[in-house]
């Protein structure tokens, strides 16, 4: 067998892409699994949205290799929903990257900054990506802990103790994935001012602002942003596009310019169809928000009522598609949702997979119909 290249053995198969191969093995076998693991958006798209993609199928450039930058109007139809709702101008041309996906950004950005040895600030809870695509580019992940107690906010006075030297890049998630924690406009200056104090470049990932969420913001709001970070954002949560792919990357041009080179020898551009669905998506009204919120609300009115079947507490000031739940003490997360997999048939996320800080907590998304929500609670009782 052909040797495989180092860096693979720095990295393991994304947990879910195994996790879900034994749920599908379980529903198989006729077992009627509830599967409250993953924020895949069970509802549609607007229907203005579905309606654009089909119609540009007949365009003379639907088929065409498109452009790496995306389409003009979809880099307007992006700064006019940053300027709109986050109250941020950003230059249609020169500070907007149409993604394939926010979470291709993730690889662009470390591609195009991180050398080998180079070190990366990584949220411990936090996203799993973030590791492994610093370990993938050979840079070393350098965790900083979040806590309940400084509501998962990061810890500037902890950061400043820490061997800064070789830290490049850092990653924050604002509204917080996995526990819905929500930051002042103090954290996005301590962490700005920080930033500029140690030549870091900070990249916000910013999915989730409009789930559960009556104040949406963006890092890229406060004064002096620009100059030192980047906003990663996403379709797939906020207009249940998961399936198309469509984000962005938003920042000073410098930066654009440099993803752009990595983007633009990764891929052959974004399908025009989905550029127009993207579009009209991008236009919808506040209405979409609250139409999309009061289905979430009675889910996670639900999911609430199932944590608490389960012994569990949460913060009801959470915001985002998932219930961040803490166990009773003792109990081990990845033995809790085996255990209630195996007896009740439901699938639940352990903390433990986005960090060690992770222990002691489980996640519940709210991707699911309010009947088997019930029917989870059901089970429980």
């Amino acid at each position: 067998m052909i040797e495989v290249a180092n860096r693979l053995h720095t990295v393991e198969e994304y947990y879910f892409s195994k996790k879900l191969r034994e749920v599908n093995l379980l529903i198989a076998s006729g077992k009627p699994v509830i599967n409250l693991g993953i924020g895949s958006p069970d509802l549609s798209p607007p229907q203005k949205v579905v309606d654009a993609i089909a119609n540009s199928l007949f365009d003379s450039n639907a088929h065409k290799y498109q452009s790496y930058q995306g389409l003009p109007e979809l880099r307007e139809a992006m700064a006019s929903f940053y300027r709109e709702h986050f109250e941020v101008y950003l230059s249609a041309k020169t500070d907007i990257l149409p993604l394939i996906g926010s979470k291709e950004g993730i690889m662009h950005i470390s591609m195009a900054y991180l050398n080998e040895g180079d070190a990366v600030l990584i949220p411990n809870p936090g996203y799993p990506t973030y590791q492994s695509v610093t370990k993938l580019v050979q840079a070393t992940p350098v965790f900083y802990e979040l806590d309940a107690r400084n509501n998962w906010m990061p810890n500037i006075e902890a950061l400043e103790q820490l061997d800064l030297s070789k830290v490049k890049l850092m990653w924050v998630n604002y509204p917080h994935m996995p526990t819905g924690a929500v930051p002042t406009e103090q954290v996005f200056k301590d962490l700005i001012a920080f930033a500029k104090r140690h030549n870091i470049l900070i990249v916000n990932d910013n999915p989730y602002s409009f789930i559960l969420n009556d104040n949406p913001t963006s890092i890229m709001n406060v004064k002096g942003a620009k100059e030192v970070c980047l906003e990663l954002n996403s379709l797939s949560k906020t207009f249940n596009m998961a399936g198309w792919r469509v984000g962005m990357v938003v920042g000073n041009s410098e930066h654009i310019n440099n993803i752009l080179k990595v983007k633009s020898n990764m891929d052959s551009g974004m399908f025009y169809g989905i550029q127009k669905g993207a579009i009209e998506a991008l236009k919808c009204s506040k209405m979409w928000f609250v139409t999309l919120n009061s289905v979430y609300k009675r889910r996670r009115d639900l999911v609430w009522e199932l944590a608490e079947a389960l012994n569990c507490t949460y913060d009801r000031n959470a915001t985002g598609l998932f219930v961040w739940a803490k166990l009773p003490a003792y109990i081990k997360a990845e033995e809790f949702i085996d255990l209630v997999l195996k007896e009740h048939h439901i699938f639940i996320t352990p903390g433990t997979i986005f960090g060690s800080q992770g222990e002691g907590y489980i996640r519940f998304s709210l991707c699911a119909q309010e009947e088997d929500l019930e029917e989870a609670i059901a089970r429980i009782k």
